[in-house]
């Protein structure tokens, strides 16, 4: 939003803005905020930064914990939730080093920004454009306990499908389950909602492309935004997800983007289209080639199928992302890549038929990645199929373009699948992490402390009794 300190302070004065917010990010992907009073934002904040306990957001030791964050002026945005007018940014994180403080290597828009320079200096693409798409519940309650002696969670949602006997003003017209697909008024009860999103999103300068109601007639919604850089699409994610979120409280009600919030119901991805483009031309277009695609997107693909395991890690890093990895809900499973087909990990969408729009889009990410990472281990992928020529058709990774679902024994031991659980993903990224390593883009460290704190949920998760273990054992 803005170039320089004095341009901002200009702005404040005539909004008669009261505070200042700065966004950071802990190792998760949640935002922590820190607020001051808009006459203490001064040269010295843009210099120094303002300190905090990095032990605390899930990166460094405690006994090495001091860091200093430093706003990046051009995220800034006027919080629209904020009773009191507050401009909010982005701040990048620093370590304390002599004689100059310098980026933790940690911090995800430090990964995020080392990315986009490692992709810079491969002479590869200088740019690398991403559009994701935001998938979600919106709901009217949800309630869960994990005590000791009481494991449960409940829902609900006005337009769910199991609503249709409530006897407390029911005015009908509920969407079945899986029925929600573009769904119209007055089934779709959330258009208005989505719209009062999307007006949002467009004040906070993220573009939309299109809303709609998703597949799960329990209150799933998807909106999808317009294509931008790397880091700039991570710092979008999480505006987004903020507004989204903000709203639906503003709105008395409750949004998730879990991959799996209810059984037997389409789950929430986070797809992300992707091309790469060299002095704005764009190079995933061959007129010839398979499904129009260059063979630098078909090394691209390559290097993401390679990599497709360990990337889950990064892409999908909670126990509940691989509830919706499964068969049957428009999540991919296996391995491969193919044109218009929803069951493949990668999907090339054949409308987009343009050369600056000849793109593919990697189907298996959800919403509870920190985007940062995410996006930017994808990046890595992708160079390193360039970088090393990995053909995805001599690796076997199609063009499979059938339905991947209803593959026989026999089928499917011929193709790889994704990995059914976080344990199995996470023991795919230490085994093949060096594509993350390359020209210093993930420090080593950063790697480790992930793999440490994710087995930490898995364990965690594995060790609880589960309501459905009363159903099917308690009698044995």
């Amino acid at each position: 939003m803005f170039k320089t300190l004095d341009e901002t302070l200009r702005y404040c004065k005539e909004k008669e803005i009261k505070m200042v917010d700065f966004m950071m990010l802990d190792l998760d992907g949640r935002w922590k905020h820190l607020t001051i009073p808009v006459q203490r934002f001064t040269p010295d904040t843009m210099k120094y930064g303002i300190g905090f306990d990095g032990s605390n957001y899930g990166y460094a030791p405690v006994e090495n914990s001091d860091m200093v964050f430093i706003p990046d002026l051009s995220t800034a945005y006027v919080d629209p939730f904020s009773e009191v007018p507050t401009l909010t940014m982005i701040g990048d994180v620093y370590v304390i080093a002599l004689p100059e403080n310098k980026r933790f290597d940690q911090d995800p828009r430090s990964v995020a920004s080392f990315a986009e320079e490692y992709l810079k200096s491969t002479g590869i693409a200088d740019e690398f454009r991403i559009g994701p798409e935001f998938e979600f519940h919106v709901f009217n309650h949800v309630s869960y306990s994990t005590m000791s002696y009481s494991t449960r969670f409940k829902v609900d949602t006005e337009p769910g499908e199991w609503n249709t006997g409530n006897e407390e003003m029911n005015l009908g017209y509920k969407l079945g389950k899986n029925n929600g697909y573009h769904a119209a008024p007055p089934l779709d009860k959330l258009h208005d909602f989505r719209s009062r999103l999307c007006l949002l999103f467009e004040q906070a300068g993220i573009a939309v492309k299109y809303h709609h109601h998703e597949v799960s007639g329990s209150g799933q919604i998807e909106i999808e935004v317009e294509f931008g850089g790397l880091r700039e699409m991570a710092d979008k994610t999480m505006l987004g997800k903020y507004i989204i979120k903000n709203n639906a409280i503003r709105e008395n009600k409750t949004a998730t983007f879990m991959p799996k919030p209810i059984f037997g119901e389409a789950g929430n991805g986070l797809h992300v289209h992707m091309h790469l483009f060299k002095e704005g031309k764009p190079l995933f277009y061959d007129e010839n080639g398979y499904s129009q695609l260059s063979e630098t997107a078909h090394y691209f693909i390559g290097g993401l199928l390679k990599h497709a395991k360990a990337l889950c890690a990064f892409t999908n890093p909670s126990t509940n992302s691989y509830k919706r990895l499964i068969p049957g809900y428009e999540a991919p499973v296996t391995i491969g890549y193919a044109t218009s087909n929803r069951s493949s990990v990668i999907r090339i969408p054949a409308y987009a038929k343009a050369p600056e729009q000849k793109r593919f889009e990697l189907r298996n990410p959800d919403g509870t990645c920190n985007p940062y990472y995410a996006y930017s281990a994808i990046l890595m992928a992708g160079i390193d199929g360039i970088k090393n020529k990995i053909d995805p058709v001599k690796e076997g990774f199609g063009p499979y373009d059938f339905l991947l679902y209803n593959l026989s024994p026999e089928e499917k031991a011929k193709i790889q699948s994704l990995p059914q659980s976080l344990d199995e993903a996470l023991d795919a990224l230490e085994s093949d992490h060096e594509f993350l390593l390359a020209g210093n883009v993930f420090p080593q460290r950063l790697i480790d402390i992930w793999i440490k704190k994710r087995r930490q949920d898995a364990a965690r998760y594995s060790s609880m009794p589960h309501p459905v273990e009363y159903e099917m054992y308690f009698d044995l």
